[in-house]
């Protein structure tokens, strides 16, 4: 329907009136901090009342609002219909509170995504006069005076402490806000991380699995991921270890075992929304192909400790590699573009120096149907730089402005990362793609 047509009685409001009061309802208490939720109104409305639009599909507002692939099934991604409850819900919660006396309101009907206005009526503005209290004349007794006068002096100091105890309570609400919500007041990182964070999805951080990797070194070979899943290196390495001492052996693969690295990004992450409920940390031995599929995930480490990395190797153009002969690990650039190299590593001259790389990749989930973050380095302390670089608010804006983007699409980046006395102090963006 046209924005005439869904208007809904014949004192139309124009299209100024429709579109001001939509910009309200967006910067209302209800919807401010609501990034997705916001865009989402701003979509539709601008379709309805600017473009005067007929209709407005689900998978349009899947592709164009929340970055889904245009051919994504919204039979099994029904986020587009999850948000629209909740916006839904928050419209009508403005004009019950802060739009209480608006003249004009709309909804999003069930059923459509397209805004719906009217005027109201007279009788849905109109406020109640207050009473006016009854005034009975009387004489006053003599001290009635003093007992006014402390009286009032009481509900001054009164009112002194209730204003105090507001402006204490207020600023540790916002305190609370900041710790609650590290990207409030940062607009890079207010735009990616809620594509982990406010999703009806849970997100999962897969840790490393460093045994894995110590298996690799005994079997002198990678292991594919199927082989992990299914355990059948187990065998491999008794034949090809015979005098590996059993119980030695039993422990290693028994053991969850990961790098302080890992953990602190994994840390570092979780620290951005410390009430987000749909944010979980698992082993890398603990997760599940069905996981995956549905959940969105956070993947530290390469493949050579992380084996769930190797489900996105076709997407990618960054890779990490590591050659057993120099016990190296580097990246490898898959289709080099001018300037850039087909391989950087770590000459061996230097090898435990200060320098390192990293790839960062934000790729859709093997279905589709959420997000995908891999965080990877040559060294522990270049995957620690990858996690310092994407909750930095000013590696994240400056990236923005390379892309020449107001939003974050998906992304590739390799990172050249330095540190000192083992701390990370620097990663610098040598080359990157957009998906």
């Amino acid at each position: 329907m046209s924005l005439q047509n869904s208007i809904k009685d014949h004192d139309a409001p124009t299209r100024d009136e429709c579109w001001s009061l939509l910009e309200r309802v967006a910067e209302s208490s209800h919807l401010t901090r609501a990034t997705r939720l916001r865009e989402f109104l701003f979509y539709v409305g601008h379709k309805s009342i600017k473009e005067n639009s007929t209709e407005i599909h689900e998978q349009e507002i899947g592709q164009l609002v929340f970055g889904r692939d245009e051919s994504y099934d919204t039979g099994q991604d029904n986020i587009v219909r999850v948000n629209a409850t909740k916006l839904r819900s928050r419209i009508e919660d403005y004009f019950k509170n802060e739009g209480l006396t608006e003249p004009i309101v709309f909804e999003i009907p069930r059923g459509s995504y397209l805004p719906v206005f009217r005027r109201r009526t007279a009788e849905e503005i109109e406020v109640p006069e207050p009473v006016a209290p009854v005034v009975v004349q009387a004489e006053a007794p003599r001290f009635l005076p003093r007992l006014l006068t402390a009286m009032l002096i009481v509900l001054v100091v009164l009112c002194s402490m209730l204003w105090m105890r507001d402006l204490t309570l207020s600023r540790e609400n916002e305190k609370m806000s900041h710790l609650i919500h590290a990207w409030e007041g940062h607009p890079a990182l207010a735009d990616f991380w809620p594509h982990f964070f406010n999703t009806p999805q849970q997100t999962n951080i897969i840790l490393a699995d460093t045994s894995f990797t110590l298996i690799e070194d005994i079997l002198k070979r990678p292991i594919s991921l199927s082989d992990y899943l299914d355990r059948s290196y187990i065998n491999s390495i008794k034949a090809s270890s015979p005098g590996l001492d059993r119980n030695v052996l039993e422990m290693l693969l028994s053991r969850n075992n990961g790098s302080f690295g890992d953990f602190r990004v994994a840390q570092q992450i979780q620290s951005l929304d410390t009430s987000a409920s749909n944010i979980s940390v698992v082993y890398a031995r603990d997760y599940t192909v069905d996981a995956i599929k549905h959940n969105n995930v956070i993947l530290i480490g390469s493949p050579r400790s992380n084996p769930w990395v190797e489900m996105f190797s076709e997407n990618r153009n960054f890779a990490i590699e590591y050659d057993p002969r120099l016990n190296q690990s580097y990246i490898t650039n898959l289709h080099p573009q001018a300037g850039e190299q087909a391989k950087y590593s770590v000459p061996p001259s230097t090898q435990g120096g200060p320098l390192g790389y990293s790839v960062i990749a934000y790729l859709p989930n093997p279905t589709h149907t959420a997000n995908a973050l891999i965080i990877a380095g040559t060294t522990s302390e270049a995957t620690n730089a990858a996690g310092d670089f994407l909750i930095s608010e000013s590696s994240m804006s400056n990236f923005l402005q390379k892309i020449h983007a107001k939003q974050f699409p998906y992304f590739e980046i390799l990172l050249k990362t330095a540190r000192l006395s083992g701390t990370p102090i620097s990663a610098e963006v040598i080359a990157y793609r957009t998906y």
